[in-house]
């Protein structure tokens, strides 16, 4: 059904009260602001009763103002802005009165209750019946419509009921949806800011834990470094041992090469004397040194393969595959055995690659 507009002179002057109205609408029950007229921190206005219900609505285990027990506050977010607003214990009856806004409420309805000039009213009239003004529902066809289209018109059949009260009800309706959907708002909001608080402890949590493994990981970096500085020791020490042996045989060697070079040098310096007298003077005592000399047993020589260092040869094979296998465990028990695991794995490695030293 199509509705027509009457006749509406001094359009200025309705349309400015028109805007002023717009400005004192409750955004939650869309009715003019009611009586105490509270404001938020970010400014915008709210009715006490309206805030109440929201506050409830996002805070249900807050205890009434009534209740002997006392709670601690709660919070809410603006309808107009998404604003958080923190309330203290007082909740809504903590919150500043806007005495302005229900002066400006108060010189509204006075303004609004002068008569006014009859011409000047407007109404919603029937286009099919144009003298008609529309002031009845019709709940069949879920349209407004005249008295005329009730009783002669196209809802004689249906059922219909007074403007007003259909006006109320779904006045009342959406003001509950909206309140609702209010309400559910600032729940999904409680539920995106655990969320975002969740992945923030997940990325602490997986700091933490990326510290703790680094830590665990330059452990093991350390045992084996400290390890290989130790087995790089002994290997270093039969080293030291095994060249001053050598080399002290050499020495003796040396000095018997010496002794015997000086004997054979005596011994053509007597060949070569012309008078046999003076050869058989020193000839015997020649004779007995190079025998003395022959007969003295060999000096002592390093056995075959005393140079050979392969003793010191280290299996890591098991340990390169221990080390693959590292992975996660699930609770500080497991965490403890790998540890008490690598300290005997180490203790048992020691054992077997400690060489046998042998000359």
């Amino acid at each position: 059904m199509n509705f027509a507009v009457g006749f509406k002179p001094l359009a200025g002057d309705t349309q400015t009260m028109d805007n002023l109205e717009k400005q004192l609408i409750c955004p939650i029950c869309l009715e003019m602001f009611s009586k105490p007229v509270v404001i938020l921190p970010c400014q915008h206005n709210l009715c006490r009763k309206c805030a109440n219900d929201i506050f409830q609505s996002s805070n249900p285990l807050w205890q009434s103002r009534g209740s002997s027990t006392v709670s601690s506050g709660g919070r809410f977010r603006c309808p107009s802005c998404r604003h958080e607003v923190v309330l203290d214990r007082h909740g809504v009856y903590g919150l500043q009165r806007n005495l302005l806004v229900e002066n400006i409420i108060d010189i509204y309805k006075q303004e609004s209750s002068r008569p006014l000039n009859p011409k000047s009213e407007q109404h919603l009239m029937c286009e099919e019946h144009e003298d008609e003004k529309i002031n009845i529902y019709c709940l069949s066809c879920e349209v407004p419509t005249c008295s005329m289209c009730k009783v002669f018109g196209a809802h004689k059949d249906c059922e219909v009921a007074p403007l007003s009260s259909v006006y109320k009800s779904q006045k009342s309706e959406l003001s509950d949806g909206i309140a609702m959907l209010v309400g559910g708002n600032d729940r999904i909001q409680a539920i995106i800011t655990q969320m975002e608080e969740i992945c923030k402890s997940i990325e602490d949590n997986s700091r933490r834990q990326k510290q703790l493994l680094s830590q665990r990981f330059d452990s093991l970096y350390n045992i084996l470094e400290e390890r290989r500085k130790e087995l790089l020791q002994m290997v270093t020490r039969q080293q030291e041992e095994k060249l001053q042996c050598v080399r002290g045989l050499i020495r003796q060697h040396g000095d018997h090469l010496e002794v015997t070079s000086k004997l054979v040098e005596s011994s053509i310096q007597s060949m070569e004397e012309p008078q046999m007298a003076a050869f058989l003077q020193n000839a015997k005592e020649l004779i007995k040194k190079i025998t003395d000399m022959s007969t003295v047993s060999t000096i002592e020589r390093p056995e075959p393969g005393y140079e050979n260092m392969d003793h010191f040869s280290v299996n890591v094979d098991y340990v390169s595959e221990m080390l693959r296998t590292i992975d996660f465990q699930s609770g500080s028990s497991g965490e403890e055995e790998v540890v008490e695991a690598e300290e005997t794995e180490t203790a048992g490695e020691e054992d077997q690659t400690e060489p046998t030293e042998g000359h």
